[in-house]
């Protein structure tokens, strides 16, 4: 059965979607603060009823939540978001939807990602913005979850044979492109079994929620073909680790506020500013973006993750980078962050990312000149005379930067920011009390 992609506006389009294509049942999509997806299902007979009154659910048992003696929370279904999934069986189909995950009474629960995604979107919109987002994730497939045994050794842009993991690609652009979902391009990385799918650039709220679904997408097909898709950002020693180099920009009344044609960069003093933005506040927000232990691993110079805060346009090595104009192209105009990791909370992340840039333009923050020379190559000396530092080492230092930050507690809220700087310490407290191979092999023989 052939589906189409939806463009639902109201509760009455999804209903009538749902009839028409004999939908079994519709999951109910939301996320924890770390961003894992959680899902229950409803009948078709509920679905009515649910967009009145939504669906409750115990919030104390989702991370980050609520405590149990106020645990009623209710997910109301953004019909906006309805999409038959493409990796189900089609003769009785399954569809999602997302949800804003409210209060009894009604109003926006402080700990939902979506709504503080929402919120800055507001404050840009307020100003006349239009946040656009373009995220690159990179991913892993290996034989199964269990280890990292590789399913080839093809390096970057290489083709068949050296790459084998060119129909599963396939399949994954066919199941995204199934749900409304456009991509640009796809190609092998460079790290073994390692694969890139870019998605083409949307509207910051449709973009997070495309992501999520980007995830589900990818895991599950690679499921169809018997192996595992992982979006751990460094899941092989000595080998690059995955990022999410995210593009973004603003637009105003149809035009790009970050270009303007007399600058020597064509970026504009909104643009700069923006950039500025970004590069003062991204120690605050890096245990946004890069929310793991693990994310601190591939975090290292070497191996093409940028951890030096400076901005550039074809230098590889720094943590902001404008592409290159091209004549003609003036919408293309863009700032590209380097550091997130396909693992982060995707609401959060551009979030973060959005107040980070326009409390760069709201306060006329400078921007210093790019850097063009390799930073990785720079000794300790130089770094300080081009005024370079760098990013939190490790997850605890990201964590005491966040905790500390009085501008992150305002974006994020009292609640969710509460709540994620105590899970990350935990989470770094049970890793700095493990014993690993690494200790074992280098100490047990000579102590």
């Amino acid at each position: 059965m052939d589906i189409p992609v939806f463009n639902c506006k109201n509760a009455d389009d999804v209903l009538k979607a749902v009839k028409d294509y004999n939908v079994s049942f519709i999951q109910y999509w939301f996320v924890d603060i770390l961003g894992t997806l959680k899902s229950f299902q409803i009948t078709p007979s509920e679905l009515e009823a649910s967009f009145e009154e939504g669906m409750g659910f115990d919030g104390s048992s989702i991370l980050g939540f609520c405590r149990i003696d106020e645990s009623d929370m209710v997910a109301m279904p953004d019909p906006t978001t309805f999409q038959i999934c493409s990796w189900r069986p089609t003769e009785r189909p399954v569809a999602r939807m997302f949800c804003d995950v409210v209060t009894p009474d009604g109003a926006p629960f402080a700990a939902d990602s979506r709504y503080i995604l929402k919120k800055v979107i507001a404050q840009a919109a307020e100003k006349g913005f239009t946040y656009y987002v373009g995220p690159e994730l990179e991913f892993f497939t290996f034989a199964d979850d269990q280890d990292t045994e590789i399913l080839d050794r093809g390096g970057y842009f290489d083709a068949p044979p050296l790459d084998l993991g060119n129909n599963i690609r396939r399949d994954i652009i066919f199941a995204l492109e199934a749900m409304g979902m456009k991509v640009e391009y796809s190609h092998h990385e460079v790290a073994p079994s390692q694969h890139e799918i870019d998605l083409r650039y949307d509207e910051g709220l449709r973009m997070a929620d495309t992501a999520m679904t980007y995830r589900v997408v990818v895991k599950e097909t690679a499921r169809k073909h018997g192996c595992y898709a992982t979006f751990m950002p460094k899941p092989i020693f000595g080998e690059n680790g995955s990022g999410m180099h995210v593009h973004q920009s603003l637009f105003k009344n149809g035009k790009n506020v970050f270009y303007d044609a007399s600058d020597e960069y064509h970026l504009s003093a909104e643009g700069k500013s923006y950039i500025a933005g970004i590069l003062k506040h991204a120690p605050e927000f890096v245990c946004v973006t890069n929310q793991w232990v693990n994310s601190y691993k591939r975090l290292v110079p070497g191996y093409e993750a940028p951890v030096y805060m400076a901005w550039a346009r074809r230098n590889r090595s720094a943590l902001v980078r404008v592409p290159m104009y091209k004549p003609g192209k003036e919408a293309a105009t863009r700032m590209e962050l380097r550091c997130p990791d396909p693992a982060a909370n995707p609401y959060l992340c551009f979030a973060v990312m959005l107040a980070a840039g326009l409390r760069g333009m709201d306060e006329n923050y400078k921007l210093a000149d790019p850097v063009e020379e390799d930073i990785f190559e720079m000794n300790a000396r130089q770094l300080k005379r081009n005024k370079i530092k760098a990013l939190p080492g490790s997850l605890y230092e990201a964590a005491m930067m966040l905790k500390k930050s009085k501008f992150m507690k305002e974006v994020l809220g009292d609640h969710l920011h509460t709540a994620l700087v105590e899970d990350k310490i935990a989470e770094w407290d049970e890793y700095r009390t493990q014993v690993t191979e690494f200790e074992l092999d280098k100490y047990l023989p000579i102590l």
